[in-house]
Order: C-alpha cells, then sequence, then structure tokens
C-alpha cells in the first residue's frame, strides 16, 4: 500500500478541475468569474443593453438580509430607464435551499425574482 505525504496529493490533483455539482462551468469576462456560462453571457448581454442605453445600470451579486445570520445573493439589480429595478437570478437548477430563500425574499421585500 503507497501512502502520499499532503504534498504528493496536491502535486497530484494540481490541474484537474473539481466537477461542478451541477455541470455549470466557472467563466470569467472583464475580471468577473461568473458561477455559470450562462450567468456570464446574460452579463455581456446587459453590458451590451447599457451602451445601447436600453437600461441606466446593472449591478453584480447583490446580497440582501433575509434574517440574522441568513442572506441571498442574487446575480444582478438591473436598473431600468423608467426608474424600476428587478433582481435577476441565472438559473440552470433551482434548489430546495434557493427556494426556500426565493419566497423570503419575496416576502420581506414585497420584490419577484427575474429568473432566466
Amino acid at each position: 500500500m503507497e501512502h502520499w505525504s499532503v504534498d504528493d496529493y496536491r502535486n497530484f490533483t494540481d490541474g484537474k478541475k473539481k466537477k461542478s455539482k451541477y455541470r455549470a462551468n466557472k467563466t470569467s469576462v472583464d475580471g468577473h468569474t461568473f458561477d455559470s456560462k450562462k450567468e456570464a453571457e446574460y452579463y455581456c448581454e446587459l453590458k451590451l443593453r447599457l451602451q445601447g442605453k436600453e437600461i441606466n445600470g446593472f449591478c453584480l451579486q447583490p446580497t440582501f438580509m433575509l434574517a440574522p445570520g441568513l442572506k441571498y445573493k442574487a446575480d444582478f439589480i438591473v436598473f431600468n430607464k423608467d426608474n424600476t429595478y428587478e433582481v435577476i437570478d441565472v438559473k440552470g437548477v433551482r434548489t430546495k435551499e434557493y427556494i426556500a430563500k426565493k419566497k423570503v425574499f419575496e416576502d420581506k421585500y414585497n420584490m419577484k425574482i427575474t429568473e432566466i
């Protein structure tokens, strides 16, 4: 039986990507790392909409306090030309945790989350 040191194991695993639980591939654009290619593509779409003056702006990963010790981090807030805004979550898989946080968020803030 062969025994490896911690350094041997680290050297063995270097360069091997850990597979995502939901098969999403982390993607980087403009120095931002997104949890999925779909989320990165939506970011690029928002940049184009901003350049075309279709929206006033957007914010990446805004965090909302739901209760002491419980946070919800959306993917984006989009600020529309009519001074409204949308909380956006780019979803591949709707987990039980997300569904529960979504309900608490929508009840507490009286807002809907738009899923892309």
